[in-house]
């Protein structure tokens, strides 16, 4: 049966900026990084602490996906504490955290642009 995901993909037009976001900035490690064809790589890298990987690859068919609104959250054990270390790395967000009644969150950008949720 399922027991988990392994990797979920983001899609990137640049994987070498995307590359260096990911790792510089958001702290991930690199598990995978070798040619996959004549025009991409397969980056496959882990998130601190988690099983769930991240893969910064894109299909020719989802080249439209790049710089949109991501279908998936991050999580931290502190968001305010997390928020400011990924600002002073030269994270962008589009809010700084805020408190809803369904839990607290901001929302970050990577390097092409993809959005994503970050909460606690």
């Amino acid at each position: 049966m399922i027991k988990q995901i392994k990797f979920v993909s983001v899609p990137v037009a640049n994987q070498d900026r995307a590359l260096d976001f990911y790792t510089e900035k958001l702290g991930f490690t690199i598990i995978t990084d070798q040619p996959f064809d004549d025009k991409q790589r397969w980056i496959e890298l882990r998130v601190p602490k988690a099983e769930t990987r991240v893969v910064l690859f894109t299909t020719d068919d989802d080249k439209n996906r790049i710089g949109t609104f991501m279908n998936m959250s991050y999580t931290c054990d502190d968001l305010q504490k997390t928020y400011e270390e990924l600002r002073k790395r030269g994270v962008e967000f589009e809010n700084p955290p805020k408190k809803e009644h369904w839990g607290n969150f901001a929302i970050f950008k990577d390097s092409e642009g993809n959005r994503f949720v970050l909460g606690d």
